[in-house]
């Protein structure tokens, strides 16, 4: 292949089918990527949702671990704000050793759900004991392999058991800070261009990710629309929204609905923020026309993988959506 394909599944909840069948439908995708020869199959975290039903995504990375043999199998991502760098660390390592070679650990910076979901999942944790994202990334980083920590804190500490392959491990993130922090600590790198499609801002932060790292290139996670006619396909993108809700001390999140942003707002306790309407920059058309897309970006700024968010599909649709790529990728190796 010129590049490498890579899926990203939220398990949405389709009309009138439960959550179980959500995740069952992933197992269904999964193996179907597979087939197709692509490259990793990765699965969010999002908490008390009423759109996706992957809340824990190390469990369902077990879960399809088992369901498939090849592909690598991933968190997009653990939001690690919300846990103890050492549990993940374990986890990790965990199906690492049971499955080598095909697991990957992404990490993520945002809550993955609404400020009382945060509240939630961090009940136990105390401002004076709370460590920074950062600092929590650090520990995670010598925790993982379950090799011994050597100095501060932590020495003599190790996350058992120890794999014969570590994790491979990805920040998750849109800037130039983020690019220079998984550089740092000798991470892969998936730009979120799903979320955040300026051109500018992905130049400016596959710059700083190559420089930083003597020639590395980012993951580029983007979000498709593939139907049928370039037509209807760009019809479907256009009825796709997200909603930002900006407050007045530069944090920025953004939400799926215009519902889950104003209830974001009045959650979070606080007055001082807007909310802002965006077009989601979605690659739309045949799958030949996404493609065409994707060499384009390849070309342009050498990207060498991309995850793909498939969004507002059922299950029928992505397995069909897969398929059409592999095939459009296959014309193109020829």
């Amino acid at each position: 292949m010129v590049y490498d394909l890579s899926l990203l599944d939220k398990c949405p909840l389709e009309i009138n089918r439960n959550a179980g069948q959500a995740l069952k439908n992933a197992v269904e995708t999964a193996r179907a990527a597979e087939k197709a020869g692509f490259r990793r199959f990765w699965v969010a975290e999002h908490h008390h949702s009423k759109e996706f039903a992957s809340s824990a995504p190390e469990i369902l990375v077990a879960y399809l671990l088992a369901a498939t043999s090849k592909i690598r199998i991933g968190s997009g991502g653990v939001m690690l704000q919300h846990y103890s760098p050492y549990k993940i660390a374990e986890i990790f390592n965990v199906l690492s050793a049971i499955e080598p070679g095909r697991v990957d650990l992404g990490i993520g910076k945002t809550p993955g759900g609404l400020p009382h979901t945060t509240a939630a999942l961090q009940a136990e944790f105390s401002d004076e004991k709370r460590i920074g994202f950062e600092e929590k990334l650090e520990l995670l980083d010598k925790l993982l392999g379950g090799e011994e920590i050597k100095e501060g804190r932590f020495a003599g500490l190790a996350a058992t058991p120890k794999p014969e392959v570590r994790a491979s491990t990805f920040l998750l993130g849109a800037s130039v800070e983020s690019a220079k922090l998984a550089a740092r600590l000798g991470w892969q790198f998936s730009y979120a261009g799903h979320l955040n499609g300026s051109e500018e801002k992905l130049k400016n932060t596959v710059s700083a990710y190559r420089r930083a790292t003597s020639g590395g290139v980012p993951q580029l996670a983007l979000a498709a629309i593939i139907d049928k006619s370039d037509k209807r396909a760009k019809e479907r993108a256009n009825e796709i929204s997200i909603y930002k809700i900006h407050f007045s001390d530069g944090k920025t999140f953004s939400l799926t609905t215009l519902e889950a942003a104003e209830d974001f707002g009045r959650l979070s306790g606080r007055s001082d923020y807007t909310i802002e309407q965006h077009r989601t920059q979605i690659i739309a058309g045949t799958a030949a026309t996404v493609n065409k897309e994707l060499q384009i970006l390849h070309h342009q700024f050498g990207i060498g993988e991309f995850m793909l968010e498939l969004p507002a599909t059922s299950v029928e649709e992505r397995i069909d959506a897969i398929g059409a790529l592999a095939f459009e990728q296959e014309k193109i190796a020829a």
